[in-house]
């Protein structure tokens, strides 16, 4: 009987769409609760789209699992799991969608410590894992305490944000100061309706009506590198998992660009103690910062899939294989593996320098087997109409491995000349 895995994204994300593939791969049928426009709602992996629609968010995702009656919930994004943990507050005990957001989280009501930056430390350090000391800041005076305890530089972060955003490195009290105003000063109405308009996302225009307070941490600065890992688990117990370095990052904070595929047991110990302590199954992923001995220091959990997640790299490094064969309790088929430890992501560093030597030096991973998703990612970029960018995006397909070309050439109006 094939299985049925429903993706659940609320944001535009490339990744969700290679999450995708992962899944059709091990034989399951994939559907998608997506906007309308996300590169995961366009690809020929997804059998089935349901719409997200953010001014009614519940009942949307309510209607697309009533139609769906998926096996399992794959939540690709922050805000989607909190809009599931809502669904899962509200319907009643015993009923069947209860029992599937419950057998897909693990244990939906340790999310509440999970999506608290500071009670998630401090649940992971009580289980042995080496963190970076972090701290609830509630008001300014809490926060000088925090300055003297941890010293400057440090780091400030909210509650509820992702993607870099939501958090600060600060090297003054004055600059300490500043941020933590910003980030406990809900957007003004006004600011959120021209958000709203300014980049066509309905979200802010929630914002602008229900503005949030969210919580706000001081975090101890570890000097270092980004590290991270990602890795599939069921029941508490982690039953795929890789670990790579960061080389490459979309500004100080954001995500990475290019990753080397590292085996670190440090990162395989603290990701088996975070599924254990909180009792997850699904797709997750563990933030670290390694120092200049080489230990790895916890600085985030990620309640949901990752970008690195996405990489085969062979048994036990298949994340959607390993959880798919889990489920349905028999062994599935996975992606060919990665063969270089060096990935640079697309549209990522493609978009940052496309004559970075990282395209050619390690595996590019750009989706030639899913045109429409490889065209969404062009048509988005803001520059893609400039003769310099359409120029860069042709050569980019001129190299596509053949069969793949023949594929795309039609999608993107070519010719057998344009090799």
């Amino acid at each position: 009987m094939t299985r049925t895995v429903m993706l659940l994204t609320t944001v535009d994300w490339t990744a969700t769409a290679r999450y995708a593939q992962g899944f059709a791969a091990a034989s399951w049928r994939v559907e998608a609760f997506s906007p309308a426009k996300a590169p995961v709602a366009l690809s020929r992996y997804v059998a089935r789209r349901h719409r997200y629609r953010p001014l009614r968010a519940l009942a949307s995702l309510r209607q697309a699992l009533g139609e769906a009656r998926p096996d399992l919930l794959v939540v690709c994004d922050d805000r989607a799991v909190s809009l599931l943990l809502k669904l899962y507050a509200r319907e009643a005990e015993g009923s069947a969608l209860r029992a599937l957001i419950a057998r897909s989280l693990g244990a939906p009501e340790q999310f509440e410590t999970i999506l608290s930056r500071a009670s998630s430390m401090a649940a992971a350090q009580g289980g042995g894992i080496r963190c970076a000391d972090t701290l609830a800041i509630e008001s300014e005076a809490a926060l000088e305490t925090g300055i003297a305890a941890f010293g400057l530089p440090a780091v400030l972060k909210s509650d509820g944000s992702w993607g870099g955003d939501g958090v600060a490195v600060v090297r003054t009290k004055q600059e300490a100061l500043r941020a933590f105003r910003k980030l406990k000063r809900p957007a003004s109405r006004l600011r959120n309706l021209v958000r709203a308009l300014k980049r066509k996302d309905l979200h802010f225009l929630l914002g602008a009506w229900s503005p949030s307070n969210p919580a706000v941490s001081l975090q101890r600065f570890v000097v270092g590198t980004p590290s991270a890992s990602a890795f599939a688990c069921w029941k508490g117990k982690v039953v795929a998992h890789l670990c790579y370095d960061v080389l490459v990052s979309d500004g100080a904070m954001g995500p990475p660009n290019v990753i080397r595929h590292v085996d670190c047991p440090q990162m395989r110990d603290a990701s088996e103690r975070v599924a254990r302590r909180f009792g997850l199954s699904g797709v997750y992923g563990l933030d670290f910062i390694r120092d200049g001995a080489g230990d790895v220091h916890l600085i985030e959990i990620n309640p949901r899939t990752t970008q690195g997640g996405t990489l085969p790299f062979g048994e036990g490094r298949d994340l959607p294989s390993a959880l798919a064969a889990c489920v349905a309790g028999m062994p599935a088929a996975r992606r060919a593996a990665i063969e270089s430890d060096i990935v640079a992501f697309f549209p990522n560093e493609w978009q940052r320098d496309a004559e970075s030597p990282y395209l050619t030096q390690g595996f590019h991973n750009v989706p030639w087997d899913d045109p429409a998703v490889l065209k969404s990612c062009f048509d988005t970029l803001p520059e893609a109409k400039t003769p310099e960018r359409s120029h860069a995006i042709r050569s980019l397909i001129r190299s596509a491995p053949a069969p793949e070309f023949e594929r795309l050439a039609p999608v993107f109006g070519y010719g057998a000349g344009v090799r």
